[in-house]
């Protein structure tokens, strides 16, 4: 055992450290930053059950339905492509400008290319909304900043400096709603594209009558998602407060630069509270070992989470004699429905109270244990579903099983979040480093559903290691994600410094 590892806490420890009074959580704006998260989910993937036919009438394609599935693949990368390019720099941005204004422009703009997305026509008008979706979605560099940051709530502006919230006693509280508010939005928004695309042809006596839902059939539920990004900019506009200490002290020192501007009931500035850092510091100086390990593990969780989802429908609907379970659409789309939905109870009402007994790096390490299972799965049920010819109870408890390992996996989300920000030099750089490792993230994500697809096609092919190659590729790179895991620290330097 190393000396760093003698001193760290042992699960009791963390189990007496999870007793302690936590730090009371903003309810408002912490409200208010998973509003804007929910955006996300909902305008990437509103548009899944209908893209397929909207490329189609296009024309893009001139008749040839062969090539509609590497337009609407053109339509996901882009809108990845353009997300890991736009994250870091928001995150920059709200380190020099503030949290507040890169939050707002996130959703109001996804507003905007929602509704020019709903009205196009054009495949390459669809691909530019698409790309300036995903460019949007990049404010997810300043929300996870802003989530670990609140204002005090007591009375006068000399509260108005930052307090950190996500301490030891509630971090994994704050961040295990964020996966939660992505279960509700991935389970809403493909019903919401499903049931209202082509709604003139639907409701003819009502929606029928409309000419705009006739000749743009898929502007409805775009419309929708738009109208839910548009509330969430609202209530962000009128709630949401500043957290940049640099932001706030320009706030201040503008209200107090005209006497009268200040109420004379309120107490004086407190001249002891620490100075802050105003800017971030070079990026260059952002590399340091913490942050790329925590950049590392990020990177492995994003690649070894996404190869897995982008499997999962591909080998549940495989006919059983080529590797798969022979799953019908409804059946597929039931059973993700129902993991998706007990995962986002999970979550909400077990995920930080599991974080702050075991402690994060426990936690994740577990997760990418699990990762490993439901990986080792699909060998599993391909053979007991080839035995049987069909699914029977051995394959439904093996479902079952692998199914059960998204919990685990939404959790690894949760920390991963936490030693990313805990890594960064200081609190100037926050979104910096966060906005670093999402582009990181984003770019493995936009990468693995194609590795695993084309390399699962290529196993059952050329019957490679028996059909099940991939499987063997990514159970190992999965178990080499496990040993990376254990570089991380146990304890958060935020413990540490007895925060």
């Amino acid at each position: 055992m190393s000396v760093e590892d003698s001193v760290q806490p042992t699960v009791e420890e963390a189990a007496i450290m999870a007793k302690k009074p936590r730090t009371p959580i903003p309810k408002l704006q912490v409200f208010i930053l998973l509003l804007i998260q929910s955006a996300e989910p909902i305008t990437a993937l509103v548009i899944y059950p209908f893209v397929i036919q909207f490329v189609r009438e296009t024309g893009v394609t001139g008749g040839d339905d062969t090539k509609i599935g590497f337009y609407a693949g053109l339509l996901e990368s882009c809108f990845f492509m353009a997300e890991s390019l736009t994250v870091f720099q928001f995150g920059r941005l709200s380190d020099i400008y503030g949290r507040r204004p890169v939050l707002l422009l996130a959703p109001l703009g996804l507003t905007i290319t929602m509704l020019g997305f709903g009205l196009s026509k054009r495949f390459w008008t669809l691909f530019a909304f698409r790309c300036a979706q995903g460019a949007f979605n990049g404010n997810i560099g300043a929300l996870l900043v802003v989530l670990r940051c609140a204002y005090d709530e007591g009375i006068g502006v000399s509260k108005t400096v930052m307090n950190e919230i996500s301490d030891p006693t509630n971090a994994a509280d704050i961040f295990s709603l964020m996966p939660l508010m992505w279960s509700i939005g991935s389970t809403m928004s493909p019903f919401l594209g499903g049931v209202l695309a082509n709604p003139a042809t639907k409701w003819p006596d009502t929606f029928g009558k409309i000419e705009l839902l006739r000749s743009h059939p898929y502007f409805l539920p775009c419309a929708v998602a738009a109208s839910l990004a548009f509330c969430a900019f609202a209530f962000a506009f009128v709630g949401l407060k500043e957290t940049l200490p640099s932001a706030v002290a320009r706030a201040e020192k503008k209200r107090n630069s005209t006497p009268h501007e200040r109420d004379p009931l309120l107490p004086p500035v407190d001249s002891e509270v620490p100075p802050q850092p105003s800017t971030p510091v070079p990026i260059r100086q952002l590399l340091t070992r913490p942050v790329l390990l925590a950049i590392l593990n990020h990177a492995f969780l994003n690649f070894s989470s996404m190869a897995y989802d982008s499997l999962l429908p591909l080998v549940y609907a495989t006919p059983i004699g080529l590797g798969g379970l022979g799953l019908k659409p409804h059946s597929i789309g039931l059973l993700m429905g129902l993991c998706g939905l007990s995962n986002a109870i999970v979550q909400g009402f077990y995920g930080g109270r599991i974080i702050r007994y075991f402690g994060p790096r426990t936690v994740f390490t577990g997760c990418f244990c699990a990762l490993v299972a439901a990986y080792a799965a699909y060998p599993v049920l391909s053979f007991f579903a080839a035995r049987a010819g069909r699914i029977d109870g051995i394959v439904i408890t093996v479902l079952a099983l692998q199914l059960s390992s998204s919990f685990f996996v939404y959790l690894a989300y949760a920390t991963t979040i936490i030693f990313i920000i805990d890594a960064a030099p200081d609190k100037a750089s926050i979104g910096s480093v966060n906005g670093l490792a999402q582009m990181v993230g984003t770019i493995l994500r936009a990468i693995a559903p194609s590795f695993a697809s084309s390399l699962f096609a290529l196993s059952v092919k050329n019957n490679l290691a028996g059909g099940y190659l991939v499987y063997i590729i990514l159970v190992g790179m999965a178990a080499v994600a496990v040993r990376v895991t254990f570089l991380l620290p146990r304890q958060l330097r935020a413990e540490g410094r007895g925060r």
